[in-house]
């Protein structure tokens, strides 16, 4: 497994290096290494089983863990301690696992062990003495790294096979396009059982010997300091995030103006989150695009070229296509779905033939769902999810065109937009809003607001005012859950 064996040698080429500091400590090249083998020892002793479950906090124990499964030949799959017990358990008898490397805080926060969970405790983990030196076993490229199971917006959680080759393909695309270097400084928040946090905040910072900053919650305080602090060149977040972060009434170019790269995904960025932070920070949010399925990153829109609502360009090795319902290809400046082939893209889904068959098109592209367009430069611009786009008296309408003339108007926070069955068109658009503190919620000013910018018929019917909007673990609104609220309803 060269990934494996290049984050070795770098840790043991910059023994003294702090490749990680957490919330509870500095982890340097050596640490780090020797903490591997003990939790190797440790893993040999629980289970014989050729998949290991991680289940940690967001932390420098994490890679540590990581690392000794791979130096045991083994894969891994990193637990989703957000998902319902009776998903929890559904993900550890689906990929076949009973040792689950964990902490006690985090064993109880999920209500105990499921059925199928055999732990292994961090704290019952012996760290003294040096332990037996773990040399990577040998593994082809094309061999099972991960499972990284879905967060289960739709239905039951799926395991997304990844390949060691398609996790260092994916770093390598990353850190050429974005010319990553030792000097940077990464400031990590989401959790690293996400492709994202995976991939770009725990792996790519040891392969290339950088330096990654962990934070299990995210705090904006926290983060400023935390960015004063280090210096740090990378954040990656969300958008609610850097809403957060600039509504904070102190901090400023001194906390995070230092980054080379704000980078914003998970959902679509308000243009009033982007400018208010570029005004209290001085820099400028850039969107990026990919999936779990992907590595995760496709698409990286590098400060230098930045256009707004465009996630940039595709990477390199990455081959992107915009197609119609027949799969034909699509010129420029015409919406269809996105299409990608390359080497980060995933093995399939785990025990789930059939589904993996459907993934890939006659080509071998990877069927996204997500729609979009390309300009004349080649910039991409996603405009939802096919399974999302609604039928409006013939008309297809993508509920991201509501949801971003919604997220300008000043009194909402989020929104998120469905469908509602129509007795004379068929379908409608209801809409649903977070209000921003120190507003108040008025539909027909919202209603009136959307007018100006879409067309009538695209317009909600009806706009519901929710505290908070449902979300999963990286923050993306789960409309599965708002159309579960309102079951068959008519507007």
């Amino acid at each position: 497994m060269k990934l494996l064996l290049d984050i070795q040698r770098q840790l043991l080429r910059h023994p003294a290096h702090v490749f990680v500091q957490d919330d509870q400590r500095a982890w340097k090249g050596i640490t780090l290494l020797v903490a591997a083998w003990h939790i190797a020892r440790a893993i040999e002793r629980t289970t014989q089983r050729e998949r290991v479950a991680i289940m940690l906090p967001t932390s420098g124990l994490f890679p540590a863990a990581l690392l000794a499964t791979w130096m045991l030949g083994k894969s891994a799959v990193p637990l989703n301690y957000l998902l319902s017990r009776d998903d929890l358990e559904y993900v550890c008898r689906d990929a076949g696992v009973d040792c689950v490397v964990t902490v006690k805080p985090m064993l109880d926060f999920i209500g105990g062990p499921t059925a199928s969970m055999k732990p292994l405790l961090m704290e019952d983990i012996s760290f003294k003495g040096l332990p037996p030196v773990r040399r990577a076993k040998r593994r082809g490229d094309n061999e099972l790294a991960v499972l990284l199971y879905t967060s289960g917006t739709s239905g039951k959680p799926k395991g997304v096979m990844l390949s060691c080759g398609n996790l260092a393909a994916n770093i390598d695309q990353v850190v050429n396009w974005a010319t990553f270097t030792r000097k940077d400084i990464l400031l990590g928040v989401l959790p690293q059982f996400h492709s994202f946090g995976l991939t770009i905040l725990t792996l790519l910072p040891l392969a290339i010997a950088a330096k990654a900053i962990y934070t299990a919650k995210f705090v904006p305080r926290k983060i400023l300091d935390l960015g004063k602090q280090h210096q740090v060149t990378v954040f990656v977040a969300i958008p609610s995030m850097y809403h957060a972060l600039a509504a904070q009434k102190s901090g400023g170019k001194e906390h995070l103006g230092m980054l080379r790269y704000a980078v914003s995904g998970g959902e679509p960025l308000p243009a009033s989150v982007a400018n208010e932070f570029f005004d209290k920070f001085g820099v400028r949010i850039s969107e990026g695009y990919g999936l779990t399925e992907t590595s995760p990153v496709t698409n990286w829109c590098l400060p230098a070229e930045y256009r707004a609502r465009s996630v940039g360009r595709a990477l390199p090795r990455v081959e992107q296509w915009i197609v119609d319902p027949q799969g034909n290809r699509l010129p420029a400046n015409q919406d269809g779905e996105i299409r990608m082939r390359g080497p980060n893209i995933m093995q399939g889904y785990w025990n789930l033939p059939q589904e993996t068959a459907q993934a890939f098109d006659e080509q071998g592209f990877f069927r996204s769902g997500d729609m979009g367009r390309f300009d004349d430069d080649g910039h991409l611009y996603i405009t939802g999810r096919i399974k999302e786009m609604l039928i409006i008296a013939g008309e297809n309408v993508f509920p991201r065109e509501i949801e971003e003339a919604l997220n300008r108007h000043p009194s909402v926070k989020a929104s998120a937009v469905i469908g509602a069955a129509d007795e004379s068109r068929g379908e409608t658009a209801l809409a649903f809003v977070e209000i921003n503190e120190g507003f108040t919620f008025d539909e027909a000013a919202l209603r009136a607001h959307c007018r100006e910018h879409v067309a009538q018929f695209k317009v909600p019917r009806a706009i519901r005012a929710r505290k908070e909007l449902p979300r999963n673990a990286t923050g993306k609104i789960m409309r599965r859950l708002l159309r579960t609220d309102t079951p068959g309803e008519s507007v």
